[in-house]
């Protein structure tokens, strides 16, 4: 049977944001050992940024846009990468990757109580019922005594809830956006500017900026895997998705990106799965589910159009 072409890439994009997103943690959690949260962030877009503007001049793509579709890529390369990602970059310093990951899962429940806030959206019974278990599991989630013991994880856990409100308002703001028509030049627009930003960061905040060929076999190999898999494969097939399918079905990565999380944790970082931990995320989970059913997510899309 012959698959539709559209279809097939949009089967590929939720792979990548599904499993590639989820091995992020693992990478990141590796290099911010080494290297402070803000440079590295914006060595890996900036280099994924200016990888895609010279592969989309070689292969004949126009990277010229208007003035219009530039400031809104600058708007969304802040909220996704320069605070959205930086600040989970930075939380991970205090808080496992696993735990990131969970705690990020909840986003759909963010997306979902935004479009209340900010536009309106009547929330239905079963999405009612999956804020509820949403919450449910991130209080459980994050009132572990082994968690909460942690130097700093109080403000580790908050800066990646600031991240999530930054990353629901662009996926928001991202669908009816004027941006480049082409994917791959919207990517590396949102990537480059939102890199130069976290370097302005990186300055403000007076980190150490060092050479690749002082860093770690290991920080090496993730950063590579970062700019490549996780930031032009990923995200590209994120801005794609966000165009053709509703931004709660793109949030649906988080039922997904948790587990490859919390695995990869476990077994490269000996990161502790408590049992709770398990808990929470069924419950957690389980809330997304209800958030994201077939019956909400065509309310959701009619509420779009």
């Amino acid at each position: 049977m012959k698959v539709n072409k559209n279809a097939a890439l949009i089967i590929l994009a939720f792979f990548a944001i599904y499993v590639i997103w989820g091995s992020t943690y693992l990478f990141n959690k590796i290099a911010v050992d080494e290297i402070p949260p803000f440079f590295l962030a914006g060595i890996r877009f900036v280099t994924a940024g200016a990888l895609i503007f010279g592969i989309s001049v070689l292969s004949g793509k126009s990277i010229k846009i208007s003035k219009k579709q530039f400031l809104n890529s600058v708007f969304l390369g802040f909220l996704f990468l320069s605070f959205g990602n930086g600040t989970v970059v930075w939380a991970l310093k205090f808080v496992d990757s696993n735990f990131a990951a969970l705690e990020i899962s909840a986003q759909p429940l963010v997306i979902l109580l935004m479009m209340w806030i900010l536009q309106g959206k009547k929330i239905q019974s079963m999405s009612l019922l999956g804020v509820f278990l949403g919450m449910l599991g991130i209080y459980l989630l994050v009132s572990q005594k082994n968690i909460l013991e942690q130097e700093n994880a109080i403000l580790g856990m908050l800066m990646i809830f600031a991240a999530m409100l930054s990353w629901a308002y662009g996926s928001l703001f991202v669908a009816k956006a004027d941006l480049p028509k082409n994917y791959f030049v919207n990517t590396g627009y949102q990537m480059f500017t939102g890199g130069i930003l976290l370097f302005i960061l990186s300055l403000i905040f007076q980190e150490s900026w060092s050479l690749p060929s002082s860093w770690s076999v290991e920080v090496q190999w993730s950063m590579v895997l970062l700019v490549l898999l996780g930031s032009i494969v990923a995200f590209t097939s994120f801005n794609f998705l966000l165009k053709v399918v509703s931004p709660e079905k793109v949030a649906t990565n988080t039922y997904v990106n948790p587990i490859v999380a919390m695995f990869l944790g476990w077994y490269f970082l000996k990161e502790q799965i408590t049992l709770q931990s398990i808990v929470a995320a069924v419950i957690l989970l389980t809330g997304v589910y209800f958030i994201n059913t077939k019956k909400t997510l065509k309310i959701l899309n009619r509420f779009k159009k």
